[in-house]
């Protein structure tokens, strides 16, 4: 085995080491970030709908 056999097998598995851990950082970020977006945007609308019902009954 010579020495460019080695580096492309190193390049390569650093390549496909970066792209499990892009996947797998992907896939955590969509999963995780999703709900407390959704908590943040409920908690925004509760808070416009209390503003206009007291709106209202002034």
């Amino acid at each position: 085995m010579n020495i460019g056999d080695l580096l492309f097998q190193l390049i390569f598995f650093i390549l496909l080491i970066g792209i499990v851990a892009a996947v797998f950082y992907a896939v955590r970020t969509l999963v995780i970030k999703k709900p407390n977006n959704q908590k943040s945007i409920e908690q925004k609308l509760d808070r416009i709908i209390e503003l206009l019902e007291k709106e209202n009954k002034d």
